[in-house]
């Protein structure tokens, strides 16, 4: 592809949003915490979309249990770390895209520290609860604009996945323990950011124990298309919360 053609990478995109838009994408700096079935997904149609610069947090390999949901999981990307797999597809997506990577995993203190003015979003796609619990009350608290990702495990009917504040969110345990826990840290009622999950119940009997796993008690089954979903819907509020931002300027 010659350099012409790249420069045209994104004219489909212009006729949707415009020239104000894909402007408004491309100054703008998304992180995303957890680069697994959902943050790969999320930081790709990110990335497709043109945002100019994305930071990207994740300290796992790929591992042979991801390669039936996961985007960074080939078997040819076994054993590398998934933060590099993705930076690697990110830039051959766009190849002016501004990439930090950040390997390292989270300890609730250091999820906390993580949110900064500097980002317009955040994505967490985390799925250790006491590191999700304190990057979603550092946004919070820091006023950072944040969607977040529940629980896509156990569930199978794509149609009932939702994008709701997370006062709204219902049928989904992890969403139920983050309000708790938030409610107790907090003193008040947890509101004023996004949650992506799902209205199914989810099947108890696909749950596994897990120990010796930080922060990790349990994980459920999980099939191909949910993590990707549950990635489109978190990608997609903040590609049109960025627009909508665009407009009102």
């Amino acid at each position: 592809m010659d350099g012409n053609s790249l420069e045209q990478w994104n004219d489909r995109q212009r006729l949707l949003v415009k020239d104000r838009g894909i402007e408004r994408l491309a100054r703008a700096h998304v992180l995303v915490v957890g680069l697994g079935g959902v943050g790969g997904f999320a930081a790709e149609f990110l990335a497709r979309a043109g945002i100019g610069r994305l930071t990207l947090v994740d300290a796992d390999t790929v591992s042979p249990t991801n390669l039936n949901r996961q985007i960074a999981a080939l078997t040819s990307t076994l054993g590398q770390p998934k933060v590099e797999v993705i930076a690697r597809r990110l830039s051959e997506i766009n190849p002016s895209l501004h990439l930090e990577l950040i390997e390292r995993f989270l300890q609730p203190e250091q999820a906390y520290a993580l949110p900064e003015a500097r980002y317009d979003y955040v994505a967490d796609c985390i799925d250790s609860l006491s590191p999700k619990l304190e990057l979603i009350r550092a946004c919070m608290d820091k006023k950072i604009p944040l969607v977040s990702a529940m629980g896509a495990g156990g569930r199978l009917d794509p149609a009932a996945v939702r994008v709701a504040d997370i006062s709204k969110s219902r049928n989904c345990p992890l969403a139920r323990s983050i309000r708790k826990r938030l409610s107790q840290l907090t003193g008040r009622k947890p509101r004023g950011f996004y949650a992506v999950y799902s209205e199914e119940l989810p099947d108890e009997s696909s749950m596994r124990t897990v120990e010796g796993e930080a922060f990790k008690r349990s994980y459920y089954g999980t099939i191909s298309y949910m993590p990707a979903l549950f990635g489109l819907h978190a990608a997609a509020h903040i590609l049109r919360s960025l627009l909508r931002e665009d407009t009102a300027e």
